[in-house]
């Protein structure tokens, strides 16, 4: 009988932890949680109801791929402080950094906070969770876009929507 128990605690404990959404193990597994982060459905109502900034923290050529609209690429490898559009940011306005699932936008984010910025949020899933959920990205010339820029072949396993592009 306690043979059995102890099996049927470890299958309990194996299916919640396979039920756990991957995003979830891996945000935990890289990020600090010194960002709060938003959802994509409470930023798709922020971006309707509100006025928000959004920075995207990947780089150049992933940005150009598609990009939630509106939003200021600032990259991750060369992000400065000192770049003329964070130069023009009102620091009182809330902020939403984003990255491809939410690790390099937790560090961008953690550098706005400490440069002053009042209400700082990393995107919970990044573009990937973005997509997923079925909410629109726009490609270079504003169009929309079926086409994410998936990192690698390593991270486009979280894209489970759209198109991935390396």
């Amino acid at each position: 009988m306690k043979i059995f128990l102890s099996i049927l605690v470890c299958l309990l404990f194996s299916i919640a932890m396979m039920a756990q959404k991957p995003v979830d193990a891996l945000l935990e597994q890289y990020n600090r949680h010194s960002v709060p982060y938003i959802s994509v459905d409470e930023l798709r109502m922020f971006q309707m109801n509100d006025t928000v900034t959004i920075l995207d923290a990947r780089e150049p050529e992933e940005f150009k791929i598609s990009h939630i609209k509106s939003a200021i690429n600032v990259g991750f490898n060369d992000f400065t402080l000192e770049e003329k559009q964070l130069q023009k940011l009102d620091k009182n306005i809330p902020v939403i950094v984003y990255c491809s699932v939410g690790i390099r936008s937790e560090k961008i984010a953690e550098k706005l906070k400490n440069a002053g910025f009042v209400s700082v949020k990393n995107l919970y899933g990044g573009i990937f969770e973005w997509k997923n959920k079925g909410y629109p990205v726009i490609d270079s010339k504003g169009k929309q876009t079926e086409n994410v820029h998936a990192f690698s072949k390593y991270w486009s396993k979280y894209l489970t929507a759209g198109n991935p592009v390396y």
